[in-house]
């Protein structure tokens, strides 16, 4: 991904895609302190138990309004500050992907390429 970053992408739609990638890929199966079936719970906003699945679904739904309190609880149930970073990261990176997921399939459906 590097190569795509220092050419700025470039703006071929493969190097984007390559790059998304690429970018899902070191999130969900990189080397991490979370580990990868909450980086992965955190990417698709599911299976997460409280106070984890508030904070991600504050993260997805509403980033404005998470606050201190929603990672204090989140450390008091045990999750360093790597690994609510790092699972934060998962869910905003997961909720845009469904966002851009569906923005195609609205462009595919007027266009008629779907």
């Amino acid at each position: 991904m590097g190569a795509l970053v220092r050419r700025g992408l470039g703006g071929s739609m493969s190097d984007i895609r390559l790059a998304y990638r690429a970018l899902v890929a070191r999130i969900l199966e990189g080397d991490g302190t979370a580990s990868r079936a909450q980086r992965r719970a955190a990417f698709d906003n599911a299976g997460l138990s409280a106070p984890t699945s508030t904070l991600i679904d504050k993260v997805v739904n509403h980033a404005h309004k998470v606050v201190d309190e929603d990672i204090v609880a989140a450390r008091a149930s045990g999750l360093s500050e790597d690994q609510i970073f790092e699972i934060v990261v998962c869910a905003a990176i997961g909720q845009a992907a469904r966002q851009n997921d569906a923005a195609l399939a609205a462009l595919d459906a007027v266009t008629g390429k779907g």
